[in-house]
């Protein structure tokens, strides 16, 4: 079977191949790899594939999956957890094959948050610019010990649970929120509503899915409730946090720094070198400004080992589509449970 993979980098290439020449139930596959990224324009790729291959940018919406199916394409493989970018009512009308790679390595985004947490707080990354120039002075470098400070959690689904086991082992006080409550958080931290966490986070860290729900999850009125001196931190999806109330913080003062590695625009940015060109984005070139704001382009899941746990879920599931067998992984409310 042919698969378009959108979105494709050296990387993808590289842990998708190596996946396929592992298994040896792959040898019929024959990825075909695209670096555009899936849209209106770029969905005649797919023609003569049975299958798609995307990531968290590509558009899934349903003139796509119409033109998709139209193709002879049957299944959609999601190369992450998050699914925000697909029409899941069109999926399930149009018989579609959806499924995703729910958990992988969970500590790899978990430990990417505290590097920038750890990063922001006591200024390495510009410790180390002025040094390579010689510049040894402290003065603007002063940071805050970690140990004792309250770290408030957004969700605490695999992800929110390691930052909690990190947060723990640092010696912080650890706060978290969730809809469901895990059994496991009970030995890490206490449980708050929202805007208890809010008002007594020093740090507030973000792992919540991007949903109707938390769609601007913290706007004006949240970011008021925090501590005037407290960071934000967002590695689940760039909507969750509004970008322009957010600025707003900052300006005033009221947002003591912020560290992100998602954004909303990001899908016009990221994994991408921009380096030779105008960035047109003016939200994202004032957060830039800030001496007080980490950006990194979404690489907390970018492990070795992480990557391979996605091309070898993202096979798998393949391989379920293709057998017809059950598959535990297929996205939740685009087929119906037997």
């Amino acid at each position: 079977m042919k698969v378009a993979v959108f979105s494709a980098h050296t990387y993808d290439r590289l842990v998708l191949d190596e996946a396929r020449h592992r298994l040896a139930a792959c040898a019929a596959i024959d990825f075909v790899y695209h670096t555009e990224s899936l849209t209106r324009e770029s969905v005649a790729l797919a023609q003569e594939c049975g299958a798609i291959c995307v990531f968290v940018n590509d558009v899934l919406d349903a003139p796509v999956l119409t033109a998709l199916a139209s193709a002879g394409v049957g299944a959609i493989l999601l190369r992450c957890a998050g699914f925000n970018n697909l029409d899941v009512a069109s999926a399930m009308g149009l018989g579609l094959f959806v499924a995703r790679v729910p958990a992988y390595s969970p500590e790899a985004i978990a430990e990417h948050t505290l590097a920038l947490i750890l990063t922001l707080n006591r200024h390495t990354h510009r410790a180390y610019a002025r040094v390579r120039e010689g510049n040894f002075a402290l003065d603007g470098l002063m940071g805050s010990t970690l140990h004792g400070k309250t770290v408030g959690l957004v969700g605490l689904g695999r992800i929110g649970l390691a930052v909690a086991r990190i947060s723990h082992g640092f010696g912080c006080r650890v706060l978290g929120y969730d809809p469901v409550e895990p059994v496991a958080f009970a030995q890490l931290g206490a449980t708050s509503t929202l805007p208890q966490l809010l008002e007594e986070a020093d740090i507030v860290s973000l792992h919540c899915p991007l949903l109707a729900s938390t769609y601007h999850l913290i706007d004006r009125a949240a970011l008021a409730r925090m501590r005037p001196d407290a960071m934000l931190v967002n590695t689940s999806r760039g909507a969750v946090i509004d970008t322009g109330a957010v600025i707003d913080a900052l300006k005033s003062g009221h947002l003591g720094a912020l560290a992100i590695d998602v954004y909303e625009q990001e899908s016009e940015l990221f994994f991408s070198d921009h380096s030779s060109e105008i960035i047109a984005d003016d939200l994202f070139e004032r957060l830039m400004t800030f001496p007080n704001v980490l950006v990194t382009g979404h690489q907390g899941f970018f492990t070795r080992e992480a990557m391979r746990e996605i091309a070898e879920t993202t096979i798998h599931n393949l391989l379920s589509f293709q057998t017809g067998s059950p598959c535990a992984h297929r996205v939740p409310g685009t087929f119906k449970p037997e």
